[in-house]
């Protein structure tokens, strides 16, 4: 059975950091395309960034230079570090897990809150 567990969510003040770690159990860590989406009141949940087995990072325009996806195969945990925090990104932040083998396996958290408040 796939787990995905979400930690580090919270409230920020507008221009700070938080970073977001998710542990997978059940499934082969390395080979999973690890990702953080996310998903605002009233909106489509969207992807954040994504980080492939090899290492290879991708992201959204909106956190470019902002948010940095790592992975630690080691801890079959993938983190999200988030600085420079805006109101906009406020958000439930879910991790994903997908498995290319055959047919796609994909996985999902349970979620993380993110609130960017003063």
């Amino acid at each position: 059975q796939v787990q995905l567990v979400e930690s580090g969510g919270g409230l920020v003040q507008p221009g700070g950091s938080l970073r977001l770690s998710c542990t997978a159990s059940g499934l082969i860590f390395s080979s999973a395309v690890m990702g953080w989406y996310r998903q605002a009141p009233g909106k489509q949940r969207e992807l954040v960034a994504r980080v492939f087995p090899g290492g290879t990072t991708s992201n959204a325009d909106s956190v470019s230079g902002r948010f940095t996806i790592s992975r630690d195969n080691a801890k079959n945990t993938v983190y999200l570090q988030m600085n420079s925090l805006k109101p906009e990104d406020t958000a439930v932040y879910y991790c994903n897990a997908v498995i290319y083998r055959g047919t796609p396996s994909e996985y999902w958290g349970q979620g993380t809150q993110v609130t960017v408040s003063s």
